[in-house]
């Protein structure tokens, strides 16, 4: 009797919710971001810098993503963004219905720009849609160069990746170009950002990007 193998997507449900949330937050006008990284990368603290920058200017909403504590939360919230904090208590990853479930706790119609902080690592959160416009890799000098390679998945299902603390890379063993040629070899049609939260270097145009993106001109 010959065999029947039967294939099932497990993540269908979790893409359902996350065409539900997309359509939502199109219907209100609100462009969402989801931020992914490794522990360290330093995404929080562009979070920050962009806030602060921004304010008055845009207004941003984060959904903020940990396994616990709400450290980074309340770091954002002092910025001056409305702030949902979840905490996953283990899983490495945030899940669609996670993010379903923020939006009835915050005021949308006032929001231009939703960020999603998501748990740091560079493996479980690329197979997860949440509704998001775009993703966004933050990737720190000091990981190392091999990342890309090591990793594909997260930089394939990527718009743009930030290249972040350039400061460092006087004391790492750290080669851009190489980056850039695994990275356009897994995705060439990635946007890159260059820049130090640090000195500051490149927070210009990130901003100027971040502006266009959420008025619908990027």
């Amino acid at each position: 009797m010959p065999q029947v193998t039967i294939a099932q997507n497990i993540l269908a449900p979790n893409e359902t919710i996350a065409t539900e949330i997309q359509q939502t937050l199109t219907t209100l006008h609100i462009r969402t971001l989801n931020i992914m990284s490794s522990p360290g990368s330093g995404k929080t603290t562009l979070l920050e810098r962009s806030i602060e920058r921004l304010r008055g200017k845009l207004n941003i909403g984060v959904i903020e993503g940990d396994i616990e504590t709400s450290a980074d939360a309340e770091r954002i919230e002092a910025a001056g963004a409305q702030t949902v904090q979840i905490n996953t208590q283990g899983a490495c990853h945030l899940e669609a219905h996670m993010i379903l479930d923020t939006l009835t706790k915050r005021d949308l119609p006032q929001i231009e720009l939703l960020i999603i902080e998501n748990i740091g690592n560079l493996v479980c959160p690329a197979a997860w849609k949440l509704g998001e416009d775009l993703r966004v890799v933050v990737m720190s000098v000091a990981e190392g160069d091999d990342k890309p390679a090591k990793y594909p998945q997260m930089f394939a299902t990527a718009q743009v990746l930030v290249l972040n603390k350039l400061d460092l890379l006087p004391y790492v063993d750290y080669d851009i170009e190489k980056v850039k040629q695994q990275v356009f070899a897994i995705n060439p049609n990635l946007r890159i950002f260059e820049l130090s939260c640090r000195t500051g270097e490149g927070l210009d145009a990130w901003y100027q990007w971040l502006v266009g993106f959420a008025r619908g001109e990027q």
